[in-house]
């Protein structure tokens, strides 16, 4: 929930902010900007609560540890390239590859009810499925049409 309070959030004020300064409305440049910050927040995450996100892998995927903290350096790179123009498209494909692949990890988690702060059993459970397969979604929408969709 978190995360998208910070890309909602984010959006409306970044919206504002580029309106004052150019007088036009540039939604798909606001969006990149949420996204970016979101990326920035959730890829602390990684790096805070790195024991709890290493219970959320899957079994059979080594080096755990390792690949929580790679993925929290490869959002930061997701934020940074998003912002980039010559790097955006490339970025908004590998970032909708990326939101398709973690989904797994996701929903291991609320079916084993893993607390992703602290790795215990003690998380939201399967009824969490309800918000994080639609978020999902809602994140792989917002970047193709905040990065990969023609300008409107």
């Amino acid at each position: 929930m978190k995360p998208l309070i910070v890309l909602f959030a984010v959006f409306a004020i970044s919206s504002l902010v580029i309106k004052w300064i150019t007088k036009q409305i540039d939604y798909q440049l606001a969006g990149r900007i949420a996204m970016a910050c979101m990326l920035l927040f959730t890829a602390i995450g990684h790096f805070v609560f790195s024991k709890g996100m290493t219970a959320m892998l899957p079994n059979f995927l080594p080096y755990k540890s390792e690949l929580v903290f790679l993925t929290g350096l490869l959002e930061i790179g997701f934020a940074i390239g998003l912002l980039l123009p010559r790097f955006q498209q490339i970025t908004g494909w590998v970032l909708i590859i990326f939101f398709v692949l973690i989904l797994p990890s996701n929903i291991k988690a609320a079916l084993e009810r893993i607390n992703y702060q602290t790795g215990e059993p003690d998380g939201p459970g399967p009824s969490y499925l309800w918000f994080r397969v639609p978020m999902q979604l809602l994140l792989i929408a917002w970047v193709y049409l905040s990065s990969l969709r023609q300008q409107v």
